[in-house]
C-alpha cells in the first residue's frame, strides 16, 4: 500500500467470447469489436484508439492477466476492481476470467468485486440502434435466499489473502448503490455472514453521481463509504450551456443528440470539491473518457487528454487526500481497460505507457 494513495483501478472482464453476447451482438463478438469500429465525429477526435503492447488481447489468456498486473504493480496501482455481475437467482456472466485468477492463485496482485448490479439491454452499445431496446438481462432481487446464496458466491474471494480491505474488512463496491432495495437488510445479512465466516465484516462501498448535493446519499442508506464519481459537476462546471441548455434545446426541436464534448482540460479542472476530502468519500480519477465506441453519437467524449495533463490531475487528486488516514486515501481510477468507453490507463498506440509512468513517478515518490 502506498503512504501516497491507495490507487484501486475498475477492471472490466469482458474481453472473452461468450455465447450470451455471440448470440445478442453476433459471433465472437468482445469489447474489441466496437472499439475496432469506432469512427471520428469531429476534427481532431482520435478515433478508433488502438492498444499498445498488450495488443487486443483474450483475457482467458493468463499470460495476459500476469502481464497488466505487472503494469499495474509498476503504476503503483495497489489492486484490481474487477466488475461483478451476479443478475439474481444465480445467474451470472463474464466470471470466468477472475474465477481462474481466484483459483490459479495468479496473478499474486491485489482485487477486489465491484458487483456491476444493473441489467443488460440493447441500449448497452446504443449505437446499434437498429437492434431495438429488448431486455437481454435483467438485474434481479429475489430476496433473502438470493442474499445468502449471493454472499456464499463471493466468500472464496473475500478470505483470499488478495483481497484488498479497509479497516481490516473486505472492500464490495455496489455500482448502482441506490438501486439496492432495503440496503440496511443487505448489509446485516451480508455482515453477519461475514462474521460466521472469520470476517469482521465488510467494508461496503456505493458509487454515486449526480449533483453534488446527492453525495451523501449511499452513506444514509447504510454504506460505510462512497465512491464519488464527478464526471457530471465537472461536465456542469465546464459548461453548463453545453450540458444543460444546449441540449435540452436541441432536443425540443429535433429528434437528435446534440454531441456532448468537453477538453479534458476543463473537466480536471473542474473535477474535485470539497466533498471528495471527506473522510468517508472516496474519489475517482480518470485519465480519459470517449464513450464513443459504444455509443456514437450519443455519447460523453473528453477529448485533448495528454500525459502531461493526466500528471496534474493525479497531483491534485493526491493533495485533496493528502489529510485522511492512509487506510482511507482511495483512490477508484476510471478505469484500468473500459477501451469502449476511451476510459483506460493501459498502454495505447498513441502514447504507449506514459500515463503508467505518470502514476509510477507520483505514486510512488
Amino acid at each position: 500500500m502506498s503512504k501516497n494513495a491507495r490507487i484501486i483501478a475498475f477492471y472490466l472482464p469482458q474481453f472473452h467470447s461468450i455465447p450470451e453476447n455471440d448470440e445478442w451482438w453476433g459471433k465472437g463478438f468482445t469489447e474489441w469489436t466496437s472499439v475496432r469500429n469506432a469512427r471520428p465525429l469531429f476534427k481532431g477526435h482520435i478515433q478508433p484508439k488502438r492498444p499498445g503492447e498488450l495488443g487486443y488481447y483474450n483475457l482467458l489468456d493468463a499470460d495476459v492477466r500476469e502481464k497488466q498486473a505487472d503494469l499495474a504493480r509498476y503504476a503503483g496501482i495497489e489492486g484490481f476492481c474487477y466488475w461483478h455481475y451476479w443478475f439474481g437467482n444465480g445467474r451470472r456472466l463474464l466470471e470466468r476470467p477472475f474465477d481462474e485468477v481466484l483459483q490459479s492463485g495468479k496473478p499474486d496482485f491485489p482485487f477486489c468485486l465491484g458487483w456491476a448490479n444493473h441489467s443488460w439491454s440493447r441500449k448497452t452499445w446504443t449505437k446499434y440502434k437498429e437492434r431495438g431496446s429488448q431486455m437481454l438481462m435483467e438485474q434481479l432481487y429475489p430476496g433473502d435466499e438470493d442474499i445468502v446464496a449471493h454472499f456464499h458466491n463471493v466468500l472464496p474471494a473475500f478470505q483470499d489473502k488478495r483481497y484488498i480491505t479497509v479497516d481490516g474488512k473486505p472492500l464490495f463496491l455496489i455500482w448502482a448503490a441506490m438501486d439496492l432495495p432495503n440496503p440496511n437488510h443487505f448489509f446485516e445479512v451480508w455482515n453477519s455472514l461475514a462474521i460466521e465466516n472469520g470476517l469482521k465484516g465488510i467494508h461496503f462501498v456505493g458509487l454515486k453521481g449526480g449533483p453534488l448535493t446527492e453525495y451523501d446519499k449511499p452513506l444514509a442508506a447504510g454504506f460505510d463509504a462512497v465512491c464519488w464519481e464527478n464526471f457530471y459537476s465537472a461536465e456542469l462546471k465546464s459548461s453548463w450551456i453545453k450540458t444543460y441548455l444546449f441540449p435540452k434545446i436541441h432536443r425540443f426541436y429535433t429528434s437528435n443528440r446534440l454531441l456532448k464534448k468537453y477538453h479534458y482540460k476543463d473537466i480536471i479542472n473542474n473535477f474535485f470539491t470539497d466533498i471528495d476530502r471527506k473522510e468517508n468519500v472516496y474519489p475517482s480519477i480518470v485519465a480519459n473518457y470517449d464513450r464513443s465506441p459504444r455509443g456514437g453519437n450519443k455519447a460523453v467524449i473528453f477529448y485533448g487528454s495528454t500525459p502531461a495533463l493526466f500528471r496534474e490531475h493525479i497531483q491534485e487528486a493526491l493533495g485533496v487526500i493528502n489529510d485522511k488516514k492512509p487506510e482511507h486515501r482511495i483512490l477508484f481510477l476510471r478505469s484500468w481497460n473500459e477501451w469502449g468507453e476511451g476510459n483506460y490507463l493501459e498502454p495505447d498506440a498513441e502514447f504507449g505507457r506514459q500515463y503508467i509512468d505518470v502514476l509510477h513517478e507520483l505514486i510512488n515518490d
